[in-house]
């Protein structure tokens, strides 16, 4: 399920100096693989759930302090493993039925307290259509030097602690959730619709149900409620923020991937291919996320579901040899990256660091 089927025909290989075929020819060699089963994703999301709730109960009835963070952490997982199949379901990849993967798609994303609607402007709409397109994908957009210098101390230290490799759970809590999925202003998301405002709604009777649970559970068995509060909601809450925050940023920034401030270059560079990156793990890790580092293969079809990924991706990488971006991870990488991309520069088409020095090869400038 995870892997090409054995009589599946490999498309040739295009050599590295050729030009890329056209997107639709892309998704014509992958339109074989592409199948949404019911029975599977209904099975899936019933499956993290029950880890989930499993884990959640941990917090409450183990007694010791250190057994309830583990719990905490391995909710907090969990939180992200429910997410990922959240966002499949808002691509409508998830299953073969649209009302389905709607209702399927916010009770993924209840723990994560994400609200549906603005979660699918915002990146079906905006961050998929326009990778990398500084000015209208915002995630992780770098800034360049002269917008840097133009900030107050204090947004500069904030950008600083965003790019700093620990940042990752700060930026996703504060640009991304806060500022954009919690009942956001108008000059965030650019419209005002009422399935937003019901949505955040159902998000925040959801937190509050949440916290509520834990407090009678508090009360009910002689423990502290501060600690139940902290240990089953703050700490699934940050880790899951500080999970889904590295994984936007390794998805998209690397020394060898370019941002765009024209629309006509960003076109012509193939956005869809070259500006995602497939992160590799030891392990299996890759399979514990729901196959969401196979990254490329997603943003060149978004109807893919996750349990078909893994073959897409061997196929894209089989049939592009030398396009695709794949980094193995490591520590030592991702903290090298988070040093080397602080700002960008457009004009030479180079990430930099906080004083403008080239920190990334400067590419040619586009014909």
């Amino acid at each position: 399920m995870s892997s090409l089927p054995p009589s599946f025909e490999l498309p040739d290989p295009v050599p590295a100096g050729q030009p890329l075929p056209h997107r639709k020819v892309i998704r014509g060699w992958l339109a074989p693989i592409v199948e949404r089963r019911t029975a599977t994703g209904v099975a899936l999301l019933m499956f993290d759930w029950v880890v989930f709730a499993a884990l959640m109960v941990g917090t409450v009835w183990l007694g010791a302090w250190w057994a309830k963070l583990l719990c905490g952490l391995g909710a907090g997982f969990m939180i992200g493993r429910l997410f990922i199949i959240g966002h499949d379901a808002c691509h409508q990849s998830y299953t073969p039925h649209r009302g389905l993967n709607r209702v399927l798609g916010r009770m993924a994303m209840l723990p994560s307290l994400t609200p549906y609607s603005l979660w699918e402007v915002g990146h079906n709409v905006v961050h998929h259509g326009y990778t990398n397109l500084k000015g209208v994908d915002f995630v992780w957009a770098p800034l360049t030097r002269a917008e840097y210098e133009a900030l107050s101390p204090g947004r500069r230290a904030l950008e600083r602690a965003y790019r700093s490799g620990f940042g990752p759970a700060l930026y996703y809590l504060v640009e991304m959730w806060w500022r954009r999925m919690f009942f956001p202003r108008k000059t965030y998301m650019g419209t005002r619709r009422p399935e937003f405002v019901w949505d955040g709604v159902f998000v925040v009777a959801s937190a509050v149900l949440w916290t509520g649970a834990l407090v009678v559970a508090a009360l009910a068995t002689g423990q502290s409620v501060w600690l139940l509060l902290g240990m089953g909601f703050a700490v699934p809450f940050l880790f899951w923020n500080a999970m889904i925050g590295f994984v936007v940023y390794v998805h998209h920034t690397h020394p060898a991937v370019q941002w765009h401030d024209d629309k006509t270059a960003w076109a012509r560079a193939a956005p869809f291919v070259s500006t995602t990156v497939h992160l590799t793990f030891p392990l299996r890790v890759g399979a514990l996320l729901h196959h969401i580092m196979e990254h490329t293969a997603h943003h060149v079809d978004m109807s893919i579901p996750l349990y078909r990924l893994q073959g897409a991706q061997q196929l894209l990488e089989g049939a592009l040899p030398g396009r695709i971006i794949v980094q193995r991870f490591s520590w030592r990488w991702y903290f090298d990256t988070a040093r080397r991309c602080k700002l960008y520069d457009f004009g030479r088409r180079c990430w930099t660091d906080f004083q403008g020095r080239a920190t990334s090869p400067v590419a040619r400038a586009m014909a």
